[in-house]
């Protein structure tokens, strides 16, 4: 299976203009991304580059030597750049994982978990979720107090198949006391953006004109389950630098702490 790790690298960020070329504990949020795909790539026989709109960021991919290409700005989303890129290959690949831009904290296991379950499964679309614990869930709802569009919660098949995303912590609990005296993990899947496709599914997908659900939420995955292609999730274990995606400064400043208090994941990548 030839398969393809795209980090998709926007500079237009409404949030956070210019935000893959923040720094980082001394890196920008661009090369920290990359070289997570670098190193998954190695581990899986597979390639890795970084697709953006912006000659800025592609004169600083050539300075970290990271392979890039340049996709039209006009692209909506990450998974439509993720596609462009791919079908510039010389030889397009059979299955392109979108490692999103924002999401320094990758491990490449959860790189090489989706590629593995995609090869294991022939599933079209593969996610990773996180199982989160009570005191973890307690820290989403408290952030989601002050950012309630941040992050995403999965509710999902117990052969893995997803079966909805949303803003929204899902599953509601009726009696959450008594689940939680029953065990230290709760029901609540935590998504992490990071996806695998099939060339088809992809295609599919930019094809395809935003759903219903998928603007509401404001989320793209649901535009596969609103037309019919199923979304296939592996459950991965949680990290102790984990957060949902950089996506403003104080994301960036947070990502800097968790640095300081755990190291620097890519040490001994």
């Amino acid at each position: 299976m030839h398969t393809l790790i795209v980090v998709p690298a926007r500079y237009g960020s409404k949030r956070f203009p210019g935000k893959p070329l923040h720094k980082i504990a001394g890196r920008t949020l661009v090369e920290r991304v990359y070289r997570i795909a670098e190193a998954a790539s190695r581990d899986a026989g597979a390639a890795a580059l970084v697709a953006t709109d912006d000659a800025r960021i592609a004169a600083h991919c050539r300075e970290i030597g990271a392979p890039h290409v340049l996709t039209d700005p006009a692209l909506p989303s990450g998974t439509d750049r993720a596609l462009a890129a791919a079908r510039m290959q010389d030889t397009a690949p059979d299955f392109v994982v979108n490692l999103q831009g924002d999401a320094p904290f990758t491990p490449p296991a959860q790189i090489r978990a989706v590629i593995d379950t995609a090869r294991d499964t022939g599933a079209p679309v593969v996610t990773p979720v996180v199982r989160l614990s009570w005191p973890a869930l307690d820290t989403v709802r408290a952030q989601k107090t002050a950012q309630p569009f941040s992050g995403t919660s999965c509710v999902r098949a117990g052969d893995g198949r997803a079966l909805w995303f949303s803003k929204t912590v899902l599953p509601a609990m009726r009696q959450e006391a008594a689940l939680r005296a029953a065990g230290p993990q709760s029901p609540v899947f935590r998504h992490i953006g990071l996806y695998g496709y099939t060339m088809e599914a992809l295609a599919a997908f930019a094809a395809a004109p935003p759903g219903q659900y998928e603007t509401l939420e404001g989320l793209e995955q649901l535009r596969f389950l609103e037309n019919g292609i199923p979304v296939h999730t592996v459950e991965v274990a949680a990290t102790d630098r984990s957060m949902w995606g950089v996506d403003t400064p104080e994301d960036a400043g947070f990502a800097e702490r968790l640095i300081a208090d755990h190291g620097d994941p890519l040490d001994g990548l």
